[in-house]
């Protein structure tokens, strides 16, 4: 089993970060590439709860995702062809006084079959800046979707 911290500072709020995350429409590829949009299945959509799979490259999950808390975001691993066990990840949303946001996010990856053991520990060694990467990257893009939804909004205005 592999466990993987990743942190990042971004300017915005745990709002715009959690609406992004929990966004299941089309293009979420765009904000998280590990989630292509042909695997992106919603089983149940609730106001602080869903049930989706997504994936990419082969590799699926059902994910059970959790929001009630405006400071936490918990994704817990259902099913999948690959992780089982404690799988899923747990994002943790701190604001700071100069109107940043800290988001911490701990990636657990218990591997349910060989392939899946075999992912985990390359994912928790040598292939970390994968994960970094993306989360770099799904920060950034929600970033430019918040910017330009903001732009848009001032010009209605």
């Amino acid at each position: 089993m592999s466990t993987i911290h990743l942190h990042r500072t971004t300017t915005l709020t745990p709002e715009q970060y959690i609406a992004g995350l929990t966004d299941f429409g089309p293009g979420r590829s765009k904000l998280f590439g590990n989630s292509a949009d042909d695997y992106l299945k919603v089983h149940l959509l609730g106001h602080f709860q869903a049930d989706v799979t997504e994936g990419s490259g082969g590799i699926w999950e059902r994910l059970h995702y959790s929001w009630s808390d405006h400071n936490r975001v918990v994704l817990t691993t259902l099913d999948s062809n690959v992780w089982g066990g404690a799988s899923g990840h747990t994002y943790t949303f701190t604001r700071r006084p100069d109107g940043t946001t800290d988001i911490d996010v701990v990636v657990v990856r218990d591997g349910k079959n060989l392939g899946g053991w075999i992912l985990g520990f390359v994912l928790g060694t040598i292939g970390r800046g994968v994960l970094e990467k993306a989360f770099e990257d799904s920060v950034k893009a929600i970033e430019l979707r918040t910017s330009a939804l903001n732009h848009r909004d001032r010009i209605a205005a």
